[in-house]
């Protein structure tokens, strides 16, 4: 590793303003309405879509994730509605029960003789790949329509009344929806579904709405930060909450009756409870001798009676915990559902996986066995470990097989292209978003999957659960699915970690690549991935370190390196060299680097709020989402943008908080992306956000070249060495357990 000596200048460092941490950048309602984004929000936030102006404009992938987002939570409020009405008996069985009970109820009926009644129906053969129908594309979403002029202007009255910003008032229409003024004068506490909105806001607003009646113990107030707490911890990746840890942080917000307001959440459809059973403990729970004495009352013999299973109560927002238990579902249903590819009546025969192995080696060659008789497998491995499962798609694809591939961002897309062979009119190598959207891929069949026999997911560390659930809904009965991707990056911006999660449950294969990463940069990550933080030859200067003092000093050598060393010395120019930081705020966070970056290599007035032509942008339409680009030009409809090769128009009313610059990045918004040059900066005041994850991440994304900027010190190894994952909380484990058999890796 070279060591490039720095400029003396006087040491200090200011206090880091703000690090890449969920929710860290809340802001405030008299501050500006704009959520730095990308890297640590739930997946949850709907972006405004643009409006028809009579001629059909394409979607960006973001886009189009968010409308297949809200597809999923249309059909969940369906179900939702569908359970409060009556149940007829009988409806609410599945598979082998509800087959019997129909079987029953026809020979009651006599409409068929018992003999026939209960025999096992043969079972049903999909088509060959090549007699499938031509699959069906689902109609473009509808664009959201804008709240009311008069919603937003009713609810800017009562905003200004209750002393808060009039800037809230089109968020707080578009959340609150129709009649949003009267829900906020009956409870000023629903203005904590806004999005930056803070608890000790909320109270303020609500005092001066309702006066003397405004009070902590106030049933709506708590119901209110129940469920922002449990917004918080989905923006932290959790889908649901410890039910002690939701009491004692409610305690802190001065709720003076946490379990009320928990009961009042819960009772109003807010939140759900689960009780899940504590895996793995052989101690029963003790109980009351008021228990003990109701259980002799009830005839219970004390030794006899089977010992009570410790449980986990945990907390959760309905969205969430539905999208989890469809996701453990549909997984379930394709690990059991694979069919048997044997010889039928015909004699035709099924694809020759065997001879597809023959044909490749190593760990590409063993997932392809994988997959041959399962219908979920796991790989995992690093960036030269991708050619793996595009070995696997050009093999599946050969066999006859409808297969897909689907990275997590344009520039996966390209690189999985590359791997794969596929052009850029194939729609085998695909985004998740333009898949899930029906932009991209093979569409769906006449019962609205996918018309697919095989779907390859890579990037999946970078899957939340409600896109997951998604995915998986979306894969016709007998299709396999692979989740392929590295382990040691950061998890998905949204709640869930479910490639982590699927990795610790063993319930199906998992094939771990023996293909290294290249190089001194693959030799640094790989060394990283394991807690060592390794001096590594770098003859070419592949790896050069370079120590500073101060913030102020990490912006001027930074751009020194962008702008003049790398291009020099490793000759790769500014455009394709990127800047990762750990946070948006601080000294030298996204926006003062952007801002030293911009004045470097395309200084202009910005004149079209902040942005000139040929800028360097991130996009973010929602929390969690960012695509990368460049600034076209501005008008009267808004800011024309090229974001992986596809036009967008932000309009400029949502300019300010969906664009940033983009030659700085936090490394949740780089991943699943690589560029030829990476600069990281580690300013001193933010060794408290650097963890083995992030470091992990951010120096995985060189492909040639890495320059670290730090002056972090010491902070830098033990990161590496000591600092893991942050835990979530989630029950995807726990929901498989009882619906798939454990297997070995």
């Amino acid at each position: 590793m070279s060591t490039e000596p720095a400029a003396a200048e006087d040491p200090g460092a200011a206090a880091a303003e703000e690090a890449e941490s969920p929710g860290a950048e809340a802001a405030a309602p008299d501050a500006e309405a704009t959520t730095d984004t990308g890297e640590s929000e739930s997946e949850g936030q709907e972006a405004d879509k643009d409006k028809d102006k009579g001629e059909s404009t394409e979607l960006s992938e973001a886009e189009a994730e968010i409308a297949a987002q809200r597809e999923l939570r249309e059909r969940i409020e369906q179900r939702k509605a569908s359970k409060q009405g009556p149940i007829a008996a009988g409806t609410k069985l599945s598979g082998t029960a509800a087959d019997l009970l129909a079987a029953v109820r026809a020979v009651e009926s006599g409409e068929k003789p018992v003999a026939s009644a209960f025999q096992e129906p043969a079972p049903a053969r999909r088509p060959a790949p090549s007699r499938a129908p031509e699959p069906v594309r689902p109609q473009q979403p509808v664009a959201d329509r804008a709240p009311a002029q008069e919603t937003v202007e009713a609810v800017r009255a009562v905003l200004v009344e209750g002393g808060a910003p009039p800037a809230l008032a089109e968020p707080t229409a578009a959340a609150l929806g129709d009649g949003a003024d009267g829900h906020l004068r009956a409870d000023p506490w629903q203005l904590l579904r806004v999005t930056g909105v803070r608890p000790e806001q909320a109270d303020g607003f609500a005092r001066a709405l309702l006066g003397a009646e405004c009070g902590p113990d106030d049933e709506r107030r708590g119901r209110a930060i129940t469920v922002w707490l449990l917004e918080q911890a989905a923006v932290a990746g959790h889908t649901a909450l410890d039910a002690a840890a939701l009491h004692a942080a409610l305690g802190q917000r001065a709720v003076p009756d946490p379990d009320a307001a928990v009961q009042g959440a819960l009772a109003e459809g807010d939140a759900l409870v689960f009780q899940d059973a504590l895996e793995g403990t052989e101690v029963p729970v003790q109980r009351t001798d008021d228990a003990a004495a109701r259980n002799e009352k009830d005839g219970e013999d004390g030794e006899d009676a089977e010992p009570e299973r410790p449980v986990r109560v945990l907390i959760g927002l309905e969205r969430y915990a539905l999208a989890e238990e469809s996701l453990a579902d549909g997984l379930a249903r394709l690990i059991n559902s694979l069919p048997k590819e044997t010889d039928d009546a015909a004699g035709s025969q099924g694809p020759d996986w065997e001879a597809a192995a023959a044909q490749a080696s190593g760990s590409a060659a063993e997932l392809i066995r994988a997959v041959a008789g399962h219908g979920l497998v796991l790989h995992s491995g690093g960036e030269e470990a991708r050619a793996e499962p595009a070995a696997l798609v050009s093999a599946a694809a050969a066999l006859g097989l409808r297969v897909c591939a689907a990275a997590h961002s344009a520039d996966g897309r390209r690189r999985l292209a590359r791997a794969t062979g596929a052009d850029g009119a194939d729609d085998t190598a695909v985004t998740v978003a333009g898949l899930l959207a029906g932009d991209e891929g093979p569409g769906r069949d006449a019962e609205g999957a996918l018309a697919l026999d095989l779907l390859v997911v890579l990037d999946a560390p970078q899957l939340d659960v409600e896109t997951a659930a998604m995915l998986v809904e979306s894969l016709p009965d007998g299709a396999r699915l692979v989740l392929s991707g590295d382990p040691g990056v950061l998890w998905s911006a949204g709640p869930g970690r479910v490639f982590a999660d699927l990795l610790s449950a063993r319930c199906c294969p998992q094939v771990v690549s023996r293909t290294p990463d290249p190089g001194p940069v693959g030799e640094l990550t790989s060394g990283i991935g394991i807690g060592e933080l390794n001096q590594v030859e770098a003859p070419g200067k592949e790896v050069v370190l370079v120590p500073v003092r101060d913030p102020a000093e990490a912006i001027h050598r930074t751009v020194q390196l962008v702008a003049d060393s790398v291009p020099r010395a490793i000759g790769v120019p500014a455009e394709h060299t990127q800047v990762i930081t750990p946070g948006h705020g601080g000294a030298a966070g996204t926006r003062a680097l952007n801002a030293a970056l911009k004045e470097r290599l395309n200084p202009g007035p910005g004149r079209f709020g902040g942005f000139d032509p040929d800028d360097r942008v991130a996009h973010v339409p929602a929390p969690g989402r960012t695509t990368l680009g460049r600034v076209v030009r501005a008008d009267a409809e808004g800011l024309h943008l090229e974001c992986g090769g596809a036009p967008v128009v932000v309009p400029k009313e949502r300019v300010e908080r969906e664009v940033r610059h983009g030659w700085a990045l936090t490394a949740h918004q780089a991943t699943g992306q690589r560029w030829p040059a990476v600069v990281v900066v580690l300013p001193g005041d933010a060794a408290e956000a650097l963890s083995r994850p992030w470091v992990y991440t951010a120096f995985s994304r060189a492909e040639r070249h890495l320059s670290v900027v730090q002056g972090v010190e010491q902070a830098l190894p033990r990161a590496v060495a000591e600092r893991l994952w942050k835990d979530r909380t989630t029950r995807l484990q726990t929901l498989l357990r009882p619906q798939v058999p454990t297997t070995t890796a």
